[in-house]
């Protein structure tokens, strides 16, 4: 059985990842989403174990310090962490997975693994991503400065992703990333991959 590829979506907040990340999925077979555990309490319409793995700040230090984590990052005074093994386990099952996470998340992941197919999901421009933030109506006006600040840090690192995508219109974004998956899949066959993507322990 070939081994699966690593697919990683960074993107700031208020992109409209989430939305082009569940269409992508639900048109490509063989496709999984990678759940991350989070602090952060869920929003509505979470479930645990769905969109995240719930947990509170000891249990995430404690796996933390085990060595639990491919990568784990603070974001927005929350903690985020991929599982090593549940990102081992689906790989080697011959699963294509998208982790979605942050910059600090995907430089940590290139690191470990530099096979993964890195890609940056972006707004079409400031205004935009501002309106977007604001037309949620989640967070206060702090909070969405906060993310607006965050996301000029996060563009920063636009250049050391393979590909971006910029998402102005939902439908040529969901088409592009899928066109993405598929053109990386060809390629993993053509390279005759199979051979087990290393990602060392701590």
């Amino acid at each position: 059985m070939s081994r699966g590829t690593l697919f990683v979506i960074s993107a700031p907040s208020g992109t409209g990842k989430t939305t082009i990340l569940k269409k992508v999925m639900a048109e490509v077979e063989g496709l999984a989403f990678s759940v991350s555990h989070t602090t952060r309490p869920p929003r509505s319409g979470e479930r645990d174990g769905v969109d995240y793995h719930f947990v509170d700040r000891d249990r995430f230090r404690t796996m933390q310090e085990a060595g639990a984590f491919l990568e784990w990052a603070e974001v927005h005074g929350n903690f985020y962490g991929t599982s090593r093994e549940a990102v081992e386990a689906g790989l080697a099952g011959g699963i294509d997975l998208i982790l979605d996470i942050d910059v600090q998340g995907c430089r940590l992941v290139r690191a470990a693994a530099p096979e993964a197919v890195s890609i940056f999901i972006v707004p079409p421009s400031w205004e935009e991503l501002t309106r977007r933030l604001t037309g949620r109506g989640t967070d206060s006006e702090a909070t969405i400065s906060l993310r607006l600040a965050n996301a000029r840090k996060e563009m920063d690192d636009l250049d050391r992703y393979d590909f971006v995508v910029v998402n102005d219109d939902l439908a040529r974004a969901v088409a592009t990333l899928r066109a993405i998956v598929v053109a990386e899949r060809s390629r993993h066959r053509r390279d005759g991959a199979g051979a087990p993507l290393a990602i060392p322990h701590p």
